[in-house]
């Protein structure tokens, strides 16, 4: 390689520099990009959540610069953080939904049970009933299930030929009024202990089974508003600066 001369003029002021020669391909510097901006969607309590670890950190929370939006028909609770800067703006947001296993069960739902899947069901998921014997005793019977349908069959004629049918079932089984569950409702929110009651469909000769809870339908409604007033009230006091808006 030929010695060649280099001459670096330094700026008013400046006595030493350091100059840092590369041989061959230097590496492309990177085109700046903006910030990441944070979007999340969690459980109900992800905005509480978030800011509790982040309002030490003035950079990212600043609470006359955050709002909360709560739309309580959507059952969200919403944190905007640096709303007035579009590069750092973002979003915390906690949705009450449903518990992934509650739903499984099928509870107040169209879903139906044949008795021995039922039976099994309920054996795999034994740790969401408090009473050990009852488990046992539900499956026992699920997977034995006898029902005795008695059908009655009138038949009316009429003077013009015409003919009415009507027809109706009972069915008697072996299985309990009700039975207990402790079970979450909601995601993120602790277990609570309902009585569950079992219905029987008949379709020609088979029986189908559905799971029913009017308690958990009244936990549900009263517990919308309960979680989310919760929600805010220690938003509030983590954080009393920040303005929490109803939608």
């Amino acid at each position: 390689m030929q010695n060649e001369k280099m001459y670096v003029n330094l700026g008013e002021g400046v006595t030493k520099a350091e100059v840092i020669i590369r041989e061959g391909s230097a590496m492309k510097i990177l085109d700046p990009k903006p910030p990441v901006k944070v979007g999340i969607v969690g459980v109900i309590g992800a905005p509480l959540e978030f800011l509790s670890k982040r309002l030490s950190d003035p950079d990212q929370i600043e609470p006359k610069r955050c709002h909360i939006l709560v739309d309580r028909e959507k059952l969200s609770i919403e944190l905007i953080t640096s709303e007035d800067n579009e590069y750092q703006k973002g979003s915390v947001k906690g949705i009450l939904q449903l518990h992934p296993k509650f739903e499984e069960f099928g509870i107040n739902s169209k879903k139906t049970w044949e008795p021995a899947a039922l039976g099994q069901f309920f054996k795999m998921n034994r740790s969401f009933f408090p009473n050990r014997d009852e488990n046992m005793q539900l499956v026992s019977d699920l997977k034995n299930f006898n029902a005795t349908i008695n059908a009655n069959m009138e038949r009316q004629s009429k003077e013009n030929g015409s003919m009415k049918a009507s027809y109706g079932q009972v069915v008697n089984s072996n299985l309990p009024e009700a039975f207990t569950l402790n079970i979450p409702i909601f995601k993120g929110v602790e277990s609570t202990t309902l009585q569950v009651e079992a219905y029987a469909t008949i379709d020609g000769g088979d029986v189908f089974l559905q799971l029913f809870s009017p308690a958990a339908n009244q936990m549900i409604e009263e517990m919308r508003d309960s979680v989310i007033n919760e929600q805010i009230t220690s938003i509030s006091e983590l954080c009393p600066g920040i303005a929490i808006i109803e939608q």
